[in-house]
């Protein structure tokens, strides 16, 4: 049986046209409308991520625990500074980890009441 192609009215709307045009965006994604925010955005994270690096050359695979542990000990002292900066260098190191002390502290704050 021989097979025919019939190729579509207009290769505009053709099924495969548009599986292969790029999609135009509803929107800008960045419209620069807050640069300054933008690049302050940048410059904490380079702050951080160096001061990250930093602590990984002095600690070794051991440095988002020993974040960890400097962020518990800044909370029990009550320095929020501290511990905000210490939990920084352990989420930057290790998002899981980080996400552990913030979940314990929350659940200890909320027994604590």
């Amino acid at each position: 049986m021989p097979l025919h192609f019939a190729a579509a009215r207009s290769t505009a709307h053709s099924p495969i046209a548009r599986a292969l045009a790029k999609k135009a965006h509803a929107r800008a994604a960045n419209d620069n409308g807050d640069i300054a925010h933008i690049l302050a955005r940048k410059s904490n994270f380079d702050h951080m991520m160096r001061a990250a690096l930093r602590h990984f050359a002095e600690h070794g695979l051991g440095a988002a625990e020993a974040a960890r542990q400097q962020a518990e000990q800044a909370y029990s002292d009550g320095d929020r500074e501290a511990y905000d900066w210490w939990l920084g260098v352990c989420r930057t190191l290790d998002r899981r980890l980080a996400r552990q002390l913030e979940d314990r502290i929350a659940i200890e704050t909320l027994l604590a009441r």
